[in-house]
């Protein structure tokens, strides 16, 4: 038998998908009908207006309004239902603990990492069946499908002799 953490594959999976758009240069951008107010400091809302470039390569369109106020207008479009306050602050949070410029380039892979991990299936949550079946579709598909992004296993197999274990059978 096969058990499959659908947190951990789907995360894998959005992570490969946007890397790969982020590497294009293209990732897909899903305007908000209504826009997202997020109070912020006054530097990270310094840091959201210089970043700005960097924010729109990788989905989000964000305008300053006020000294401690952003507004997000698009958000990347393999992320939906995420908590888009909760996501721009820990993107933020991100920059400001990896440096600006070249740096934030080569820690890009976190940054990527984080945004998937918030647009994955939530753990916990029951999948139907069509979604499971589209999730192993997706992992067979996906390079390095095996493991989350931080390392942990997507999935594990349950030999017949330790099913039997688990029920005491033949002890």
């Amino acid at each position: 038998i096969i058990l499959v953490d659908a947190h951990a594959a789907h995360e894998r999976v959005t992570y490969e998908q946007f890397k790969n758009d982020y590497q294009q240069g293209s990732v897909p951008s899903q305007p908000l009908l209504l826009p997202v107010q997020i109070d912020v400091t006054r530097s990270e809302a310094d840091l959201a207006d210089e970043q700005q470039a960097f924010f729109m390569s990788l989905g989000f369109e964000l305008n300053r309004m006020g000294e401690e106020m952003i507004v997000v207008r698009a958000v990347p479009a393999l992320l939906s239902g995420v908590d888009i306050t909760l996501l721009v602050k820990d993107v933020l949070a991100d920059i400001i603990e990896h440096g600006m410029s070249q740096r934030i380039e080569q820690r890009c892979n976190e940054i990527l990492s984080c945004i998937a991990c918030h647009g994955s299936v939530r753990a916990n949550r029951r999948l139907t069946v069509p979604e499971m079946n589209a999730l192993l579709r997706d992992m067979e598909k996906t390079q390095r499908s095996g493991q989350c992004n931080h390392g942990r296993p997507t999935w594990v197999e349950l030999s017949k002799k330790e099913l039997d274990k688990l029920f005491l059978r033949g002890q």
